[in-house]
């Protein structure tokens, strides 16, 4: 790689890997440390082919999801580590509220199944089409719809509290870190 695209690939990962880094810790449920293990290596397959690549943000999201996918097709699939919940803290309604949506979220996408997660995070976070997570998945329209009602089924199931928010509360999405999926009755 010569100094010119370093430069645009140093530029491209301070610029976006925030943002990569949201989607990656949603796609490997809610775990930071996973999270970054997903998107650097991505990253370190877009420094490989960083002058062939057109749109380079679409590049890193398209090896996340495969990798992610990858994951979930293992023979042994790693098994996720239950956490106690948190101590309750702070006294402020407000921002106690939008933390417990979060770990609320957060709680129930780590309890999905990886494929479950990913159809997930693929339709509702990053707001994809149908048919782009079909391509994305390798699968077809059809097990998409079935996958995501799967899956938001058991969401709700794992979650039912998510399913008394009032609109109010769906407004305050606290961060993008943990965006809360629209839980539809």
């Amino acid at each position: 790689m010569d100094a010119e695209a370093q430069e645009s690939f140093r530029e491209f990962v301070a610029n976006r890997s925030s943002a990569l880094l949201k989607t990656a810790v949603l796609l490997s449920g809610g775990d930071r440390h996973a999270g970054e293990d997903l998107l650097q290596n991505a990253l370190i397959k877009a420094a490989g082919r960083w002058h062939r690549i057109d749109e380079p943000e679409a590049y890193v999201r398209q090896v996340l999801y495969r990798q992610q996918v990858s994951r979930w097709r293992l023979k042994w699939p790693r098994r996720e580590l239950s956490v106690a919940e948190p101590p309750e803290t702070g006294t402020d309604p407000d921002a106690s509220g939008a933390a417990e949506l979060r770990l609320v979220m957060r709680g129930a996408l780590a309890r999905l199944t990886a494929r479950q997660r990913t159809v997930l995070v693929l339709r509702y976070f990053e707001d994809l089409p149908e048919g782009d997570v079909a391509r994305i998945l390798g699968c077809s329209v059809g097990t998409v719809r079935s996958a995501t009602h799967r899956s938001l089924a058991r969401l709700r199931a794992l979650a039912p509290e998510l399913a008394t928010l009032g609109p109010a509360a769906a407004e305050q999405r606290p961060s993008p870190d943990y965006s809360p999926v629209e839980v539809r009755q």
